[in-house]
C-alpha cells in the first residue's frame, strides 16, 4: 500500500458559519414593518452551524447519547463531502452516491458506529486512540473520527475515491489522518495494533487480518452477512478471554471487495 503524505500543520475544523450582522434600530415615528421570512439555504450556503445543529438534535432524539460524537457530527460540514448536485440533501438522514458505485453513509449510521467505538473506550475511562478505517470513501467519516481519535489510518481501494478524499480533507488540515491507497481487506499491519477498527463495507465475514490487528481491549465495528443472509452490524471485542462477538441491527452497506482499482 502507498501512504500519501500528510499535511504538516495542525488539525483545524471550523465549528460554525459566519455571524449575521446585528439588526439596526428603527427610527422613531416610522411604522413597524414585518420582517421578511428567512430564505432557505441554497447550494454551498449550507455552511450555517444552525443547519448542522438541527441534524445533531435529530441524532440525539434518535438515541445517540455520546456528547463527543454529537459534537463531532455537528462540527464537520457534510455538504463539503458530497457532489454539488446533491448538496441540498447533505444534512438529511440519507446515504448519497459519491461515484464508482459507492455512497456516503447516513449521518445516523456514522454516529451509531462511531458511538459504539467510543463506548468501549469510555468504559476504560479513555478516549479513542489509534483507529483503522476500512473504506475512506469521500473522507467524511475520517473527518469525524479525526475529532475523536488520537490517530486515524484510513484505507481506500478505489484510486479515484482516494484522490477525492484527499481533496476533500486537505482544507481541514487534519494532521492526525493518514490516507492510504490499498486493499482494505488486509487492513494495515504497519499501523497496528489499533484501539478501534471500523468498516464502511460489508463482506460474508470479517477478515482475520482485522482481528489480528486489533489491540487488547480494542473494538471492531463492521457490517457482515448474518445467519439469515442479510447484512447486520457486528461488534468484536478483544478481551482477555479472546474475541467476543455481538450481533446488532440490520444494516445496508456496499460490498467489501479486495484489490486496488
Amino acid at each position: 500500500m502507498t501512504q500519501q503524505r500528510r499535511p504538516g500543520f495542525p488539525a483545524r475544523l471550523d465549528g460554525g458559519g459566519p455571524q449575521a450582522p446585528a439588526p439596526q434600530a428603527r427610527p422613531a415615528g416610522l411604522p413597524q414593518r414585518t420582517a421578511p421570512a428567512p430564505l432557505a439555504p441554497q447550494g454551498l450556503g449550507l455552511d450555517s452551524a444552525a443547519i448542522r445543529a438541527r441534524m445533531v438534535q435529530r441524532l440525539a432524539a434518535s438515541g445517540i447519547q455520546s456528547q463527543a460524537v454529537l459534537a463531532a457530527l455537528g462540527a464537520v460540514e457534510r455538504h463539503r463531502f458530497v457532489d454539488s448536485a446533491l448538496v441540498n440533501q447533505a444534512y438529511e438522514d440519507t446515504s448519497l452516491p459519491i461515484g464508482l458505485g459507492q455512497t456516503i453513509s447516513k449521518p445516523s449510521v456514522v454516529a451509531r458506529m462511531v458511538e459504539l467505538l467510543m463506548r468501549a473506550e469510555s468504559a476504560r475511562g479513555g478516549s479513542l486512540g489509534r483507529v483503522l478505517e476500512i473504506g475512506t470513501g469521500c473522507g467524511y467519516q475520517a473527518a469525524v473520527l479525526a475529532r475523536l481519535a488520537r490517530e486515524v489510518y484510513t484505507v481506500e481501494r478505489l484510486r479515484a475515491l482516494h484522490e477525492k478524499a484527499r481533496d476533500n480533507l486537505r482544507p481541514l488540515r487534519l494532521a492526525n489522518v493518514h490516507l492510504l491507497l490499498g486493499d482494505g481487506m488486509v487492513g494495515y499491519a504497519k499501523g497496528a495494533p489499533y484501539a478501534a477498527i471500523i468498516s464502511a463495507a460489508g463482506g460474508d465475514s470479517v477478515p482475520q487480518q482485522w482481528c489480528d490487528q486489533l489491540a487488547p481491549g480494542g473494538r471492531l465495528v463492521a457490517p457482515t452477512v448474518g445467519a439469515n443472509g442479510q447484512q447486520v452490524l457486528l461488534v468484536i471485542d478483544r478481551t482477555p478471554h479472546g474475541l467476543q462477538q455481538s450481533v446488532l441491527e440490520a444494516v445496508n452497506f456496499v460490498p467489501l471487495k479486495s484489490g486496488i482499482v
